[in-house]
Protein backbone atom coordinates (compact mmCIF):
# COMPACT_ATOMS: atom_id res chain seq x y z
CA UNK A 1 0.00 0.00 0.00
CA UNK A 2 1.52 3.58 -0.97
CA UNK A 3 1.91 6.42 1.47
CA UNK A 4 0.04 9.27 1.50
CA UNK A 5 0.77 12.52 2.37
CA UNK A 6 -1.39 15.54 3.34
CA UNK A 7 -1.53 18.62 4.56
CA UNK A 8 -3.69 20.74 7.41
CA UNK A 9 -4.75 23.81 5.42
CA UNK A 10 -5.16 27.69 7.52
CA UNK A 11 -8.73 27.93 7.95
CA UNK A 12 -8.62 29.52 11.15
CA UNK A 13 -6.68 32.56 11.71
CA UNK A 14 -5.15 35.57 10.22
CA UNK A 15 -4.16 33.63 6.90
CA UNK A 16 -7.54 32.31 6.42
CA UNK A 17 -9.15 34.02 3.30
CA UNK A 18 -10.69 32.66 0.33
CA UNK A 19 -7.49 33.96 -1.49
CA UNK A 20 -5.12 31.88 1.23
CA UNK A 21 -7.19 28.68 1.23
CA UNK A 22 -7.68 28.80 -2.76
CA UNK A 23 -3.25 29.19 -3.18
CA UNK A 24 -2.27 26.65 -1.17
CA UNK A 25 -5.35 23.91 -1.42
CA UNK A 26 -3.90 24.28 -4.98
CA UNK A 27 -0.10 24.23 -4.14
CA UNK A 28 -0.52 21.25 -2.46
CA UNK A 29 -1.98 19.44 -5.21
CA UNK A 30 0.66 20.75 -7.29
CA UNK A 31 3.23 20.11 -5.13
CA UNK A 32 2.08 16.23 -5.24
CA UNK A 33 0.45 16.10 -1.60
CA UNK A 34 -2.74 14.04 -1.62
CA UNK A 35 -5.13 15.52 1.00
CA UNK A 36 -5.35 18.63 2.32
CA UNK A 37 -7.12 19.43 5.94
CA UNK A 38 -8.80 21.47 8.12
CA UNK A 39 -10.19 21.17 11.46
CA UNK A 40 -13.63 22.44 13.17
CA UNK A 41 -14.73 24.67 15.68
CA UNK A 42 -17.95 26.91 15.40
CA UNK A 43 -18.35 28.93 17.98
CA UNK A 44 -15.45 29.83 20.65
CA UNK A 45 -16.71 30.78 24.03
CA UNK A 46 -14.54 33.56 25.79
CA UNK A 47 -14.48 31.54 29.23
CA UNK A 48 -13.43 27.78 28.31
CA UNK A 49 -12.54 25.87 31.42
CA UNK A 50 -12.73 22.65 29.56
CA UNK A 51 -8.74 20.59 29.58
CA UNK A 52 -7.90 21.06 26.11
CA UNK A 53 -6.04 17.52 25.49
CA UNK A 54 -3.22 19.25 22.73
CA UNK A 55 -1.30 21.73 25.31
CA UNK A 56 0.92 20.48 28.57
CA UNK A 57 -1.02 22.52 30.39
CA UNK A 58 -4.32 21.65 28.94
CA UNK A 59 -5.16 25.79 27.82
CA UNK A 60 -6.10 26.40 24.37
CA UNK A 61 -4.87 29.28 22.68
CA UNK A 62 -7.94 29.77 20.38
CA UNK A 63 -9.11 33.34 19.55
CA UNK A 64 -12.78 33.94 19.46
CA UNK A 65 -12.52 37.15 17.52
CA UNK A 66 -10.25 35.18 14.60
CA UNK A 67 -12.24 33.68 11.46
CA UNK A 68 -12.73 30.21 12.15
CA UNK A 69 -14.07 28.44 8.55
CA UNK A 70 -16.96 25.92 8.76
CA UNK A 71 -14.90 22.95 7.43
CA UNK A 72 -17.83 21.70 5.20
CA UNK A 73 -18.15 24.91 3.78
CA UNK A 74 -14.44 25.49 3.11
CA UNK A 75 -14.05 22.06 2.17
CA UNK A 76 -17.26 22.69 -0.83
CA UNK A 77 -14.64 25.96 -1.48
CA UNK A 78 -11.72 24.23 -1.85
CA UNK A 79 -13.18 21.06 -3.55
CA UNK A 80 -14.19 23.65 -6.68
CA UNK A 81 -10.56 24.74 -6.42
CA UNK A 82 -8.77 21.31 -6.79
CA UNK A 83 -8.85 18.75 -9.31
CA UNK A 84 -7.09 15.81 -8.05
CA UNK A 85 -6.28 16.32 -3.99
CA UNK A 86 -8.43 14.55 -1.68
CA UNK A 87 -10.52 16.51 0.76
CA UNK A 88 -10.41 15.91 4.93
CA UNK A 89 -11.91 16.88 7.92
CA UNK A 90 -9.34 17.07 11.20
CA UNK A 91 -11.55 16.50 12.63
CA UNK A 92 -15.20 16.72 11.94
CA UNK A 93 -16.67 16.76 15.81
CA UNK A 94 -19.86 14.78 15.24
CA UNK A 95 -22.38 15.91 18.00
CA UNK A 96 -22.49 19.16 16.51
CA UNK A 97 -24.64 18.68 13.37
CA UNK A 98 -27.84 17.00 13.19
CA UNK A 99 -26.73 13.67 11.94
CA UNK A 100 -28.88 13.10 8.66
CA UNK A 101 -27.46 16.99 7.35
CA UNK A 102 -24.36 16.23 7.86
CA UNK A 103 -24.85 13.28 6.29
CA UNK A 104 -26.42 14.96 3.38
CA UNK A 105 -23.49 17.68 2.74
CA UNK A 106 -20.64 15.05 3.20
CA UNK A 107 -22.31 12.75 0.56
CA UNK A 108 -22.90 15.96 -1.93
CA UNK A 109 -19.68 16.84 -1.52
CA UNK A 110 -18.06 13.59 -2.11
CA UNK A 111 -20.39 13.12 -5.91
CA UNK A 112 -19.67 16.87 -6.59
CA UNK A 113 -15.49 16.45 -5.79
CA UNK A 114 -15.55 13.11 -7.69
CA UNK A 115 -14.98 10.89 -4.62
CA UNK A 116 -12.79 12.89 -2.73
CA UNK A 117 -13.91 12.53 0.76
CA UNK A 118 -12.52 11.70 3.90
CA UNK A 119 -14.56 11.72 6.85
CA UNK A 120 -12.12 12.53 10.35
CA UNK A 121 -14.14 12.02 13.35
CA UNK A 122 -14.45 13.55 16.63
CA UNK A 123 -16.60 13.59 19.80
CA UNK A 124 -15.10 17.38 20.84
CA UNK A 125 -13.58 18.17 23.94
CA UNK A 126 -14.86 21.61 24.51
CA UNK A 127 -18.12 21.51 26.79
CA UNK A 128 -18.67 25.13 26.62
CA UNK A 129 -19.14 25.02 22.96
CA UNK A 130 -21.63 22.39 23.30
CA UNK A 131 -23.46 24.54 25.76
CA UNK A 132 -23.22 27.80 23.27
CA UNK A 133 -25.12 25.56 20.32
CA UNK A 134 -27.53 24.53 22.52
CA UNK A 135 -26.49 20.35 23.19
CA UNK A 136 -27.02 18.37 26.35
CA UNK A 137 -24.79 15.50 25.29
CA UNK A 138 -21.14 16.65 26.12
CA UNK A 139 -21.38 13.37 28.92
CA UNK A 140 -22.70 10.99 25.80
CA UNK A 141 -21.21 12.69 22.98
CA UNK A 142 -18.94 9.40 22.61
CA UNK A 143 -22.17 7.51 22.30
CA UNK A 144 -23.99 9.97 20.38
CA UNK A 145 -20.51 9.87 18.02
CA UNK A 146 -21.14 6.33 17.99
CA UNK A 147 -24.60 6.45 17.18
CA UNK A 148 -24.27 9.09 14.58
CA UNK A 149 -21.54 7.15 12.24
CA UNK A 150 -23.43 4.26 12.12
CA UNK A 151 -26.73 6.50 10.84
CA UNK A 152 -24.30 7.88 7.74
CA UNK A 153 -23.29 4.40 7.00
CA UNK A 154 -27.43 3.06 6.53
CA UNK A 155 -27.93 6.47 4.76
CA UNK A 156 -25.00 6.08 2.26
CA UNK A 157 -25.57 2.82 2.03
CA UNK A 158 -28.79 1.42 2.19
CA UNK A 159 -32.00 2.18 -0.34
CA UNK A 160 -34.24 2.09 2.14
CA UNK A 161 -32.54 3.57 5.52
CA UNK A 162 -33.90 2.74 9.06
CA UNK A 163 -32.36 3.35 12.06
CA UNK A 164 -33.03 3.54 15.75
CA UNK A 165 -31.21 4.34 18.50
CA UNK A 166 -31.07 6.33 21.11
CA UNK A 167 -30.50 9.96 19.93
CA UNK A 168 -32.06 9.60 16.50
CA UNK A 169 -34.38 7.34 14.97
CA UNK A 170 -35.04 7.18 11.42
CA UNK A 171 -38.31 5.22 8.99
CA UNK A 172 -39.94 5.63 5.41
CA UNK A 173 -37.58 8.22 4.38
CA UNK A 174 -35.16 8.32 0.36
CA UNK A 175 -32.02 9.60 0.83
CA UNK A 176 -30.21 10.44 -2.32
CA UNK A 177 -27.48 11.42 -3.70
CA UNK A 178 -25.55 8.23 -2.37
CA UNK A 179 -21.58 9.30 -2.04
CA UNK A 180 -19.20 8.42 -5.14
CA UNK A 181 -16.92 5.83 -3.18
CA UNK A 182 -18.40 2.30 -1.94
CA UNK A 183 -19.29 1.64 0.00
CA UNK A 184 -19.05 4.57 1.42
CA UNK A 185 -16.14 7.82 2.76
CA UNK A 186 -13.65 6.42 4.35
CA UNK A 187 -14.32 7.47 8.15
CA UNK A 188 -10.68 8.22 9.94
CA UNK A 189 -11.08 8.30 13.89
CA UNK A 190 -9.40 10.94 15.09
CA UNK A 191 -7.95 10.51 19.05
CA UNK A 192 -5.02 8.96 21.19
CA UNK A 193 -7.64 7.45 24.23
CA UNK A 194 -8.98 4.20 25.24
CA UNK A 195 -12.24 5.24 23.96
CA UNK A 196 -10.96 6.58 20.53
CA UNK A 197 -9.29 3.70 19.47
CA UNK A 198 -12.01 1.40 20.58
CA UNK A 199 -14.40 3.32 18.06
CA UNK A 200 -11.69 2.93 15.37
CA UNK A 201 -11.43 -0.64 15.82
CA UNK A 202 -15.51 -1.28 16.16
CA UNK A 203 -16.57 1.25 13.34
CA UNK A 204 -13.72 3.20 11.62
CA UNK A 205 -11.77 2.53 8.22
CA UNK A 206 -8.64 4.52 9.76
CA UNK A 207 -7.21 5.80 12.60
CA UNK A 208 -5.85 9.30 12.90
CA UNK A 209 -4.25 10.41 16.45
CA UNK A 210 -2.15 13.34 16.80
CA UNK A 211 1.08 13.01 18.21
CA UNK A 212 4.63 14.89 18.91
CA UNK A 213 2.35 17.46 20.64
CA UNK A 214 2.52 17.30 24.61
CA UNK A 215 0.60 15.48 26.27
CA UNK A 216 0.16 13.53 23.47
CA UNK A 217 3.57 12.66 22.62
CA UNK A 218 3.11 9.07 20.79
CA UNK A 219 7.00 8.56 20.36
CA UNK A 220 7.39 5.36 18.07
CA UNK A 221 7.46 2.66 20.92
CA UNK A 222 4.39 4.53 22.97
CA UNK A 223 2.48 4.35 19.21
CA UNK A 224 3.34 1.29 18.10
CA UNK A 225 1.67 -0.36 21.55
CA UNK A 226 -1.32 1.68 20.77
CA UNK A 227 -1.28 0.48 17.42
CA UNK A 228 -1.11 -3.31 18.68
CA UNK A 229 -4.28 -2.40 21.32
CA UNK A 230 -5.74 -1.35 18.43
CA UNK A 231 -5.04 -4.56 16.33
CA UNK A 232 -6.61 -6.68 19.15
CA UNK A 233 -9.21 -4.16 19.87
CA UNK A 234 -10.14 -4.70 15.37
CA UNK A 235 -10.28 -8.82 16.32
CA UNK A 236 -12.43 -8.40 19.06
CA UNK A 237 -14.58 -6.27 17.27
CA UNK A 238 -14.76 -9.36 14.61
CA UNK A 239 -12.95 -7.71 12.10
CA UNK A 240 -9.89 -8.32 10.28
CA UNK A 241 -7.27 -6.89 12.48
CA UNK A 242 -5.75 -4.90 9.24
CA UNK A 243 -8.98 -3.06 8.45
CA UNK A 244 -8.20 0.21 10.51
CA UNK A 245 -5.60 1.97 8.22
CA UNK A 246 -3.17 3.88 10.59
CA UNK A 247 -2.59 7.41 10.29
CA UNK A 248 -0.35 9.93 11.70
CA UNK A 249 -0.75 13.72 12.08
CA UNK A 250 2.21 15.53 13.50
CA UNK A 251 4.35 19.31 12.96
CA UNK A 252 6.70 19.76 10.59
CA UNK A 253 10.10 21.82 11.35
CA UNK A 254 12.90 22.44 9.62
CA UNK A 255 15.98 23.62 10.58
CA UNK A 256 19.39 23.82 8.98
CA UNK A 257 21.06 24.44 12.45
CA UNK A 258 23.32 21.72 13.98
CA UNK A 259 20.64 19.58 15.23
CA UNK A 260 22.17 19.14 18.65
CA UNK A 261 18.39 19.96 20.78
CA UNK A 262 16.68 18.28 17.36
CA UNK A 263 12.97 17.37 18.24
CA UNK A 264 11.30 14.91 15.83
CA UNK A 265 9.82 15.80 12.91
CA UNK A 266 12.49 18.39 12.92
CA UNK A 267 15.87 19.68 11.04
CA UNK A 268 16.83 18.67 7.67
CA UNK A 269 15.07 16.99 5.53
CA UNK A 270 17.15 13.91 5.68
CA UNK A 271 16.37 13.81 9.83
CA UNK A 272 12.58 14.44 8.93
CA UNK A 273 12.63 11.18 6.70
CA UNK A 274 14.13 9.35 9.24
CA UNK A 275 11.34 9.85 11.97
CA UNK A 276 8.26 9.59 9.74
CA UNK A 277 10.37 6.11 8.24
CA UNK A 278 10.06 5.32 12.17
CA UNK A 279 6.05 5.38 11.90
CA UNK A 280 6.40 3.57 8.39
CA UNK A 281 7.76 0.75 9.96
CA UNK A 282 5.09 0.43 12.82
CA UNK A 283 2.67 0.41 9.67
CA UNK A 284 1.68 3.76 9.33
CA UNK A 285 0.64 4.33 5.43
CA UNK A 286 -1.29 8.28 6.04
CA UNK A 287 0.36 11.34 7.32
CA UNK A 288 -1.13 14.10 8.23
CA UNK A 289 1.51 17.09 8.15
CA UNK A 290 1.39 20.68 9.55
CA UNK A 291 3.70 23.24 8.62
CA UNK A 292 5.45 26.03 10.00
CA UNK A 293 5.07 29.77 8.34
CA UNK A 294 3.80 33.39 9.43
CA UNK A 295 2.27 33.57 5.93
CA UNK A 296 0.79 31.85 3.05
CA UNK A 297 4.38 32.20 0.96
CA UNK A 298 6.20 30.44 3.73
CA UNK A 299 4.11 28.11 4.47
CA UNK A 300 3.89 26.94 0.59
CA UNK A 301 7.55 27.34 0.40
CA UNK A 302 8.20 24.47 3.63
CA UNK A 303 5.15 22.43 2.15
CA UNK A 304 7.23 22.43 -1.22
CA UNK A 305 10.63 21.84 0.28
CA UNK A 306 9.35 18.68 1.73
CA UNK A 307 7.38 17.63 -1.24
CA UNK A 308 11.08 17.79 -3.30
CA UNK A 309 12.96 16.87 -0.60
CA UNK A 310 11.34 14.75 2.11
CA UNK A 311 8.64 12.29 0.03
CA UNK A 312 11.87 11.10 -2.52
CA UNK A 313 13.30 9.73 0.56
CA UNK A 314 10.26 7.41 2.01
CA UNK A 315 9.90 4.01 0.47
CA UNK A 316 6.90 3.89 -1.23
CA UNK A 317 5.43 0.13 -1.55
Amino acid sequence: MPTTFGCSLPSRGPMSSPEGLRSLAQGAENAGFDSVWVSDHIILPRQVESFYPYAPDGVATFRPDEPYYEPLAALNFIAGCTQRVRLGTHVLILPYRNPVLTAKILSTLDVLSGGRVILGAGVGWMEEEFQALGLDTYRERGAVTDEYILLYKELWTKDHPEFEGKHYQLSSAGFQPKPVQKPHPPIWIGGHTGPAIRRAAALGDGWMPIGLRPPAILEPEEFGGLVARLRRQTRRAGRDENAVALCFSTNIAFDDGDGTSRRMMSGVPEQVAADLRQYQDLGVRNFILSFQGDSASELQENMDRFARQVIPLIPQE
